[in-house]
């Protein structure tokens, strides 16, 4: 294109709940207070056009959009507390049976015209793809808004935001595949939802402050890690497991973990030396350790997350080989069962390593079912996070590549600065 897209928004409208909620105060779980500070996630759907001709595509946006209203109404009868707000304590929800801000979009392109949204930076500004509440209205009390733009070639993209503080990513994801069930017409989302927030009892230990935070600037980035890359360290692993007469078995997201942590550390010898320490957290689901407190956990919306976090000098992993550093992040993620316990029973801290260059934030979106949601024009094509509001604290996320690429994880980074991303790229290229 020659000129830069554009996009035009509809005023925010309320979405009320399609019928009758319960009123009243719910309290947020003690877990849920643990990431209430981590504000609004943000995220992009993206659906490819319809093989279908212009007058039907027209036609079927329009049935479409008014389908997905429906949808999104009809789910907040169940999901009621979603259709309030965060209480000004930000430790309970007011359900308010208000509803939720929907926003209807135009953009006067194609998706191909900005490569399906599909490259960093982005070819459209992505402020103009996420929804936000009216004038006057604060942000910061709102559960969940969405954006549906369209595209002159009959392909959408659904902005979402929603609270940290009421959903993780798995609740999240719950919640907007209950909307698009509904929108196709079911009669009941297929999973029912669970509140029972007060089941999880209040942990004695508080979750201490990061300590002071600098503000990075950092820049986004995309890396596709292979199939055939994460193959080759599960087999290198398996065989030096082999030697030591420890399980040969290992995921692909400690693969990936490692590969990634290891090409930053490279990256940025010039800013860490080999005595500085190196840190890698990541949100463990704790959902599995929860059965037998929650009275169910087969629907639970709320956060069952705990941060685990593994440690070395950046000389130690530059040097080590990645089978090595596989075993150190399996170790990791095996303390987490007996961390969680304590933490529940107060005899251990949620630690938050300190949030400084040298620590990144790691979340796994490729098995949350963001991709899989079908609000009644097929599932997206593509799902990432758009977060570069946040620049506190050093992040990356694992997405599903876009389709029909499928195969292997695409890694949507912003986790170094500038003088480092050229490095950190060469690095990274090495597992395409």
């Amino acid at each position: 294109m020659t000129s830069t897209p554009t996009v035009t928004k509809s005023p925010p409208a309320l979405i009320p709940p399609a019928g009758p909620t319960p009123c009243g105060t719910l309290p947020l779980s003690s877990i849920d207070k643990t990431v209430a500070g981590s504000g609004f996630v943000n995220l992009i759907q993206v659906f490819p056009p319809p093989s279908v001709s212009a007058a039907r595509k027209d036609q079927g946006a329009v049935a479409a959009v008014a389908a997905m209203r429906n949808g999104f109404a009809r789910a907040l009868v169940p999901y009621y507390p979603v259709a309030g707000r965060v209480a000004s304590s930000g430790l309970a929800v007011d359900c308010t049976g208000e509803g939720i801000w929907f926003v209807e979009a135009a953009a006067s392109c194609a998706l191909a015209d900005v490569d399906g949204l599909d490259c960093f930076p982005l070819l459209i500004p992505g402020e103009l793809l996420l929804p936000g509440p009216p004038p006057g209205e604060k942000l910061n009390h709102h559960i969940l808004m969405v954006q549906a733009t369209r595209f002159t070639c009959g392909g959408f993209a659904v902005g979402i935001r929603f609270s940290h503080a009421v959903f993780d990513g798995h609740g999240a994801a719950q919640f907007l595949t209950a909307a698009g069930e509904l929108a196709r017409g079911l009669k009941a989302p297929s999973v029912a939802p669970v509140w029972d927030r007060d089941a999880i009892p209040e942990a004695p230990s508080p979750t201490p402050s990061p300590g002071q935070l600098t503000e990075l600037r950092l820049v986004t980035q995309v890396a596709d890690i292979s199939a055939e890359s994460i193959a080759r360290v599960k087999d290198e692993f398996k065989q030096a497991a082999a030697t030591c007469s420890t399980r040969d078995v290992c995921s692909t997201f400690d693969v990936v973990t490692v590969m990634v942590l290891k090409c930053r550390t490279l990256a940025l010898a010039s800013a860490l030396p080999d005595d500085a320490e190196v840190r890698m957290a990541f949100a463990a689901s704790t959902r599995h350790l929860l059965r037998g407190v929650l009275p169910t956990v087969e629907g639970y919306y709320g956060n069952c997350v705990f941060l685990a976090c593994l440690t070395r000098t950046a000389r130690a992993v530059r040097e080590a080989t990645l089978a090595e550093v596989v075993g150190a992040v399996r170790e990791a993620k095996e303390e987490v069962p007996a961390r969680f316990a304590g933490w529940m029973r107060g005899v251990e801290q949620y630690d938050v390593p300190p949030l400084d260059y040298s620590t990144v934030i790691l979340s796994d979106w490729s098995r949350l079912g963001f991709d899989e949601v079908d609000y009644g024009f097929g599932a997206p094509g593509y799902v990432f996070p758009l977060n570069n509001h946040v620049n506190f604290v050093a992040a990356l996320n694992y997405v599903r590549p876009p389709a029909p690429r499928r195969g292997g994880i695409r890694v949507v980074l912003r986790c170094v600065e500038e003088p480092h991303a050229a490095a950190f790229a060469v690095e990274l290229a090495k597992f395409a």
